[in-house]
């Protein structure tokens, strides 16, 4: 019998004006290091800089806010870049012999980066195309002129008379290294072959004024600012200062220099010399060091006079350039090195050299990135501290390139993005505009005993050797110790009480402070086995913690080390700065801790007789080979089975139903729509590996016991489909500490199909979202509604499902994975506002699932909204790296160094606007729709049918249902009594303070 399900006809007009104005979705900014750079360029006028990629992207920089970014048609290697000076105008080519031009935009609109022609050069796809002399045409037309000309080995435009005999043949001039045009004399250029031959070529005159014999292979040429010397770097790790005459003549260097000799050395790869006042001369050079001792060291020398200094970095060096005056002399005020990873910029009018920290393109991956956390809102008393302490590690810097303005208003509300990284450090971002700005670092790798500061003395003893080596930049892909790498992160905006969680199992509670300080910290260790027998522990061990007192420096101070035993990942963790209630959660179960009183209050083990490999961890190089393939055949046979199934067959049988359902679309009205097909779910089998690991924990003040009495509660997911709600007797502020946090085992749910827990949230009587810790209690938000009844959302990887409280009976429900064929990845709730009234906002359930989708749901009713696609499905890091905020926004990783930011809210969209002006600016705007006033209060005001709050009208149907009915209640006593109970009534569980009431 087919099932029909009568719905109303088309969609509500109003509902859909609505969805118009809360809902859009925006590809908004990029923020980090560009990926895999090929290419820089500087605009010394403008004060802009220009990078390349090898995905073809280009992105400007100047002042801190000004950015703009596009990408060429083609997905093709940057090769070269040139600014046109001061015109705004930029010239790249690619490695498919196109050149490109672009303009800055900055009119009426959105500013950016605009592609205004392009020009196939001639020649081979691949051919090195070493330089390009371009002329602008006059008037408004920005195409190229067709005058474009191209140096390469194709002949040599001198007569071969005035060439020694070695050098007649062309072949053995070898291609052309480098050009460069005179600084005085734009008909003059300088052509240098590979075999070490340079001339000097008037152009105009089509006539050799000058040659240079030079005896090694040549790898750049650089002018001095007044045209009489160049310098001419070599293979053999030597450069050769050459005067320039006026008279047609060769001529021999004047100066010839191995600075890294006498043992062979590296190619110098680029070299710049620039003059100062005081009168010796600055040279800067790439490469050039001694080949079987430092050859695979990736350095930038800076010579003058007796001082040198070898700037070590950890990753390849693309190009640099530097930045100096126009005046009678250079005075170079800064170096600029773009390197593979990283921005580093030096102060070289400062006695020592030291860096410049850059206020952008701050490498994101200077350690790899294990997790993100972002908060909203952040009040300013927070915000100002951190910042404080940011400065005190930083001071802040004048930063050379400055070019542009940035135009962006001041945000209302700022926003702070953390990232946790494998090196044991949190990096706190100014995530408030368009530019990710560092904030402050926090490190917990000083708080255990680990081999760095063994490392260090011994990279301080090689600094005084020869080359004076100097290390460099932040880019470190190398971590001292991998169990220090930061798991989870959880802040309280209002409190400033901070956790962060690690891959040994270690907890630290951390409070902000404005001073320096000294102490000791205070350390728990709480064991999440219960004394479990067969568990045997097989990953790494813990972190050995130093004692005495440790000092730190202002900002976020540990005060607690809270051990998970065994040690392994922490996967969850939660905290409750008003209750002082830390709550956290490993692959063996879950605790929680009173950090108030340095006391812990619950240990629950949720291992499965089966989960061996929840007892080995991620370290651990012994797998259970045994199981993997027994899972495999698993696979295997069912697949076999399921193919079997699919076979069709020819018999009555058949042929009924498909008389049957071609009768029944006959005979059906037009206006019924079938319940579409759901796929079938699989139920997940009970000894599934890591059925233990809790996926979420979170705190709650709802009804647990009853319906009239509401109270402290914590709920936990995990892998396995359960869900565990405790009730807590939390002490008032006065007698925190008098008594001591109890918990009861309150409530067991269990998924039928054993589907993760990904989120739990508990919504009050209106289906709004409980407000955070102290919004209440200091006027931040409104009291949520404790008279009607309170739902409890929870998340999982195939579906989403609300129940009612105390009872915990399904209302409603929406199965992802049955209707979509995805699964849940990611979860979060967020509030939209209106972009026709910001008195209308609703809360909606964002979800990103494995196929990089993104789907937002109304809550309490589930209905869904909108959906967008977002990440590519085969980018599996960057739907692991997806964090949502809580005005519908949200970062992903779209490499190791870059966030994409996005946008769902209609109204909050972060991305550059330019206000009018001219020249290159950034603009934080917000957009409002122009909707009539009287179309904005019916749309909001009638009671729509469709309404995304209402779930009155929802039947809920339970066919094919995963969650289990029969809801395990372990507090079955009538509000009248008191509740006994002790650890003994909690299977699998041990209550560290038992509980005689609550």
């Amino acid at each position: 019998m087919m099932k029909f399900r009568f719905r109303r006809q088309g969609n509500d007009p109003q509902r859909e004006r609505i969805k118009q104005d809360l809902f859009a979705f925006n590809k908004t900014v990029q923020h980090g290091f560009p990926n895999q750079p090929s290419a820089l360029a500087y605009d010394p006028k403008l004060r802009l800089m220009a990078i390349g990629t090898k995905s073809g992207a280009v992105k400007v920089y100047g002042a801190p806010g000004v950015e703009f970014t596009s990408h060429h048609k083609e997905t093709a290697t940057v090769t070269q870049m040139h600014f046109l000076l001061g015109q705004g105008r930029l010239l790249s080519l690619l490695d498919d012999n196109t050149l490109h031009l672009w303009e800055i935009n900055v009119g009426e609109g959105s500013p950016g980066l605009e592609e205004v022609g392009s020009f196939c050069l001639p020649g081979r796809p691949g051919f090195e195309i070493l330089s390009v002399k371009f002329r602008m045409a006059k008037g408004n037309d920005s195409r190229l002129s067709s005058d474009a000309v191209l140096r390469s080995s194709h002949g040599a435009p001198f007569s071969a008379c005035s060439v020694p005999e070695e050098y007649k043949c062309g072949k053995s001039l070898g291609p052309v290294e480098s050009l460069r045009e005179h600084p005085r004399c734009p008909n003059k250029m300088l052509i240098g072959y590979s075999r070490g031959l340079v001339v000097l070529w008037n152009y105009s005159s089509r006539k050799v004024e000058n040659l240079f014999l030079g005896n090694q292979q040549l790898e750049s040429l650089g002018w001095e600012r007044s045209g009489k010397t160049f310098v001419s770097s070599h293979s053999d790790g030597s450069y050769m200062t050459w005067p320039v005459s006026s008279a047609l003549s060769t001529q021999q260097p004047s100066t010839s220099v191995i600075p890294y000799g006498p043992f062979p050395c590296k190619a110098i790869n680029k070299i710049v010399w620039r003059t100062t006042e005081s009168g010796a001369p600055l040279v800067v050079f790439s490469g050039g060091m001694p080949r079987a001792s430092y050859g695979d060291r990736h350095c930038v020398t800076v010579l003058q006079e007796k001082m040198q200094v070898t700037l070590d970095f950890t990753s390849r060096v693309i190009d640099f350039f530097t930045i100096h005056c126009t005046d009678k002399f250079d005075n170079p005020s800064a170096l600029v090195v773009l390197l593979e990873e990283e921005l580093v910029a030096i102060d070289l009018q400062t006695v020592g050299w030291p860096t410049i920290p850059c206020p952008y393109l701050a490498p994101l991956h200077s350690s790899a990135i294990t997790c993100s956390y972002h908060i909203s809102n952040v009040p300013p008393k927070l915000w100002e501290r951190v910042v404080a302490a940011g400065l005190h590690q930083s001071p802040p810097p004048t930063w050379p390139i400055n070019g542009g303005k940035d135009l962006a208003l001041e945000p209302k509300h700022n926003g702070l993005l953390l990232t946790g990284h494998e090196d044991g450090t949190v990096r706190f971002w100014d995530a408030s505009g368009v530019s990710l700005k560092p904030l402050y670092k926090l490190s917990t790798a000083n708080i255990f005993q680990t081999d760095c500061d063994h490392n260090d003395g011994l990279m301080q003893g090689a600094e005084e050797e020869w080359p004076p080596f100097r290390k460099v930049g932040c880019f470190d892909p190398y971590s001292d110790d991998p169990r220090l790498g930061i798991q989870k992160i959880g802040l309280c905006k209002y409190s400033g009480k901070l956790v962060v969680a690690g891959t040994a199992g270690q907890v630290l509670v951390m409070d902000l402070s404005e001073e320096m300080s000294a102490h000791v910290i205070n350390i728990a260790t709480i064991d999440l086995l219960q004394d479990r027998e067969g568990f045997t522990w097989k990953g790494h061990d813990r972190l050995a913690p130093k004692t005495g007192p440790i000092s730190f420096p202002p900002g976020f101070h540990p005060f607690l080390l809270v051990q998970c035993m065994p040690p392994a990942a922490v996967t969850a963790v939660t905290l409750h700065a008003e209750w002082n209630l830390v709550a956290f959660g490993t692959s063996h179960g879950f605790g929680l801790f009173d950090y108030h009183r340095r006391s812990p209050v619950l240990a629950r083990c949720t291992l499965h007789p089966n989960d061996s490999l929840a007892m080995e961890g991620p370290l651990s190089r012994v797998k259970s080979l045994k199981k993997s393939l027994r899972q495999s055949f698993r696979r295997i046979r069912k697949s076999r089975v399921s193919g079997k199934k699919r076979v069709v067959v020819s018999s009555p049988t058949s042929k009924v139903q498909e008389a049957n359902a071609q009768l029944a679309e006959q005979a059906g009205p037009h206006d019924v729509e079938v319940t579409p097909v759901q796929r079938r779910i699989e139920p997940r089998s009970a000894d599934d590996s890591l059925s233990g690991v809790v996926r979420c924990l979170c705190f709650a003040d709802t009804f647990l016991r009853d319906g009239t009495h509401h109270g402290p509660t914590m709920w936990a997911g995990t892998n396995s489909g359960s869900v565990y709600a405790y009730a807590l007797e939390v002490p008032s502020q006065e007698k925190f500490s008098e008594h001591s946090v109890e918990a009861v085992l309150g409530k067991e749910i269990q998924l039928m199909h054993r589907a993760p827990v990904v989120a739990i949230a508990v919504l009050d009587g209106r289906g709004n979202p409980l407000p955070e810790p102290y919004e209440v209690s200091r006027d931040l938000a409104k009291a949520p509604d404790m008279q009607g009844s309170h739902s409890v959302l929870i998340a999982s990887e195939e579906q989403f499902k609300v129940f009612t409280l105390p009872k915990v009976s399904a209302k409603t429900k929406f199965k992802l994975t049955a209707h979509e064929g995805c699964r849940v990845r990611k979860v979060a709730l967020a509030s939209f506002t209106s972009v026709s009234s910001e008195e209308y906002c609703e809360n909606g359930l964002v979800c990103l699932t494995n196929l990089g989708d993104i789907h937002v749901f109304s809550v309490p009713a589930l209905r869904p909204q909108v959906r967008y696609d977002c990440i590519r499905k085969e980018d599996i890091s960057g739907i692991a790296s997806c964090v949502f905020t809580k005005t519908g926004q949200g970062f992903y990783l779209i490499s190791p160094s870059e966030f994409e930011r996005f946008s769902l809210s209609a109204r909050v969209v972060t991305q550059p606007l330019s206000p009018g002006a001219r020249g290159p600016a950034c603009f934080l705007c917000t957009f409002h729709k122009p909707v009539a006033s009287e179309e904005i209060q019916a749309g909001l005001s009638s009671p729509a049918l469709d309404s995304p709050n209402s779930s009155a009208d929802i039947t809920l149907d339970t066919t094919g249902d995963i969650t289990v009915e029969d809801v395990k209640d372990f507090l079955t006593v009538s509000p009248a009594q008191g509740l006994q109970t002790n650890a003994c009534a909690l299977p699998g569980g041990q209550l560290i303070h038992s509980s005689s009431s609550l």
